[in-house]
């Protein structure tokens, strides 16, 4: 009957994260549910790699449409036209696509960062996503990157250094969840669980800014999601819904999310007498407030308005070139805290945690 229960529960959260991928951006999984796609630009897709020239190979117009299928913006997918000439590029567009309107007018800034850089010039250039607008500035700026693969390896100029260095990091991504996910289930130390945790700060955090929150629980449900290219999320979203089925609750809390193994390293750099021994009565009331925010929210996020939220969950944090200033600073309150109490954010504030653990149909702590 608990099974049933929690199974029921978890099945009402995610129909409220459909209901509110469908308000968002009109899509359930990839399907368009209105006629019209919000945020299309209703430009044709052209061919992933065409020539201009047959006789000229450094006239060419780059199509990430296929190649950057697997690189997803906030609600999907955002494909580029490339157009290089001369060796340099002229201008980037933006194709038909399913990003929120909003968010890909911020992004499109970026468009002109690399015009007049030749290939290998561009490839080299550091752009930073814009504030406001992560997850769809981060999309573009990737799908740059392999078009620009593409353009280096037909030209002849191709290194498979920027190859190299995404395979890693997906590679390094994969295993330090991997690691969170399996070993604590069958060996507990302080030293490994302090490795877990720097672990998961620097690869998930700073270097990948790979963890679970709303903005992508929307675009998941929005867009969909191919498990082959994106299994450490897969082994996180089975660590946050599935675990707790076999009584593993909290495990992408405790094992795996770099905000929690920040907040629990800062802790750890206290002393114990530096800890404020919070009363029974005050941890109920700040456990009250955590669950009438997650209900304030999705409130907000149900009725289709106030959806911004979403950009001031602390993860962003991790993506501080692209974060906002009040998030890093946010989020820098937070873990000095953590000195005094332990995992403040996780414990009374975070809307992703709370949404685990009603899905585990069980009370905070």
């Amino acid at each position: 009957m608990k099974r049933l229960q929690q199974v029921l529960t978890l099945v009402t959260c995610l129909m409220i994260l459909a209901a509110a991928a469908i308000l968002r951006d009109g899509r359930l999984w990839g399907c368009d549910i209105n006629e019209k796609k919000p945020g299309d630009t209703g430009k044709a897709d052209t061919p992933a790699l065409t020539a201009t020239s047959p006789e000229e190979k450094a006239d060419m117009v780059i199509n990430t449409t296929e190649t950057g299928k697997d690189i997803m913006g906030y609600a999907g997918p955002i494909p580029l036209e490339i157009r290089i000439s001369d060796g340099r590029i002229t201008g980037i567009d933006i194709l038909a696509n399913s990003e929120t309107p909003d968010f890909l007018e911020q992004a499109s800034r970026l468009l002109t960062a690399w015009n007049g850089k030749t290939i290998e010039e561009a490839r080299a250039l550091q752009v930073d996503a814009v504030s406001g607008a992560t997850y769809s500035s981060r999309a573009i700026i990737d799908n740059v990157r392999i078009g620009l693969e593409h353009a280096a390896r037909t030209t002849g100029n191709s290194s498979s250094e920027a190859s190299a260095d995404m395979s890693a990091k997906t590679a390094a991504v994969l295993l330090t969840v991997l690691l969170g996910a399996i070993v604590p289930l069958f060996y507990k130390h302080r030293h490994y669980r302090t490795f877990q945790l720097l672990l998961n700060i620097v690869v998930l955090g700073f270097w990948s800014g790979t963890f679970l929150n709303y903005a992508f629980f929307i675009r998941m449900m929005s867009a969909g999601i191919d498990p082959w290219h994106s299994l450490p999320i897969v082994v996180m979203l089975i660590a946050a819904f599935i675990y707790p089925l076999f009584d593993r609750k909290n495990h992408y809390c405790t094992h795996i999310c770099p905000l929690g193994s920040l907040q629990e390293m800062a802790g750890r750099a206290g002393r114990p007498g530096w800890r404020w021994k919070m009363s029974p009565s005050l941890t109920r009331r700040l456990t009250l407030f955590r669950e009438i925010l997650w209900i304030a929210l999705m409130v907000l996020t149900l009725t289709g308005t106030g959806l911004v939220w979403m950009d001031y969950e602390l993860f962003s944090a991790f993506v501080f070139q692209a974060a906002s200033g009040v998030v890093i600073a946010l989020a820098a309150v937070f873990v000095l805290l953590s000195v005094f109490v332990p995992r403040p954010y996780c414990r009374f504030i975070c809307p992703t945690g709370t949404l685990f653990k009603i899905a585990q149909n069980h009370k905070s702590s």
